[in-house]
């Protein structure tokens, strides 16, 4: 890893913010879409990017801001891969964020963000946390081969769990699914059951399979020899260079998907959960003068 100042650390705008304390990540997912080209990338991927001054510029930012609103991260690059452990970075702004009275959206695959469990609780008891987890698969053993270097799907569950018992509103990315590898009716059903059981509040799917880029698709083909030989002449033929890449099972799958969601009454559609997400409660909402007594 290797460290640097940034000018900034929010991006978004009308309530809307979102945060990457880290840019590359260690986990090694064969699918990665943060790997493409177009992310301009001038380091390689797993030679973490540590902005340094986060916490520093994060303080600046929510101090800055007449009204409260939810803080999210985890959407490029994951708060909680290994280097969290030593730098904790992450953790010092979550500790901000609760402070200044902010929300946190979470999203991660790592059982890392456990040790942050009671900071999560105390951001949702004062005004709201989200939790979002990864689940593509059901069984660890694909999920060591497509995720090799992060927590499989049975420790993620139990985040889900414990989440759970703290009353701490999760929602599930259930993206993206491999065609001819995870998207099977037995995988998905796996993944919704696991979801309605801990009690998940929205599952978020954008179509049965996945999307490659140039810089992404390559190292996932390398993947593909290497793990399941033979797979990557099928892509080739199917789709050729084609960013979208459906399953062929996609229509029945999206069906079972929707189905089991109404019934369980999660929602599903994207839209529904990131309202959801981005949402913060109303009655917490504005800031007054009193509020920064003694931080002016």
């Amino acid at each position: 890893m290797h460290f640097t100042d940034a000018k900034g650390i929010l991006t978004g705008r009308d309530g809307q913010y979102g945060m990457n304390i880290y840019r590359g990540c260690s986990h090694g997912c064969i699918y990665c879409d943060s790997r493409s080209r177009c992310y301009q990338f001038t380091h390689p991927f797993e030679d973490i990017e540590v902005k340094q001054n986060a916490p520093v510029l994060l303080e600046a930012a929510l101090k800055s801001k007449r009204n409260r609103c939810m803080i999210g991260t985890g959407s490029m690059s994951d708060p909680y891969m290994h280097c969290e452990e030593q730098l904790r970075l992450t953790r010092r702004c979550l500790e901000l964020i609760l402070k200044y009275g902010f929300g946190a959206a979470v999203q991660t695959k790592s059982d890392r963000i456990l040790q942050d469990i009671g900071l999560l609780d105390a951001i949702n008891r004062e005004s709201k946390c989200v939790v979002q987890i990864t689940l593509t698969c059901c069984e660890d053993s694909i999920s060591r081969i497509i995720e090799p270097h992060v927590c499989g799907t049975g420790r993620r569950i139990e985040i889900l769990e414990q989440m759970q018992e703290r009353g701490i509103p999760t929602v599930v990315w259930m993206t993206p699914l491999l065609p001819f590898i995870t998207d099977t009716q037995e995988n998905v059903t796996g993944i919704l059951e696991a979801c309605a059981r801990t009690g998940v509040k929205g599952i978020i799917c954008f179509g049965m399979g996945m999307t490659l880029r140039d810089g992404d698709r390559e190292y996932y083909y390398a993947a593909l020899d290497r793990y399941f030989p033979g797979l990557k002449e099928t892509y080739i033929q199917r789709y050729g260079n084609s960013y979208e890449i459906p399953s062929p099972n996609a229509r029945r799958l999206m069906n079972l998907f929707q189905t089991f969601c109404e019934e369980n009454q999660m929602m599903y559609r994207p839209e529904e959960c990131f309202a959801y997400i981005s949402r913060f409660p109303q009655k917490y909402r504005q800031m007054n003068i009193f509020d920064m007594e003694g931080e002016l």
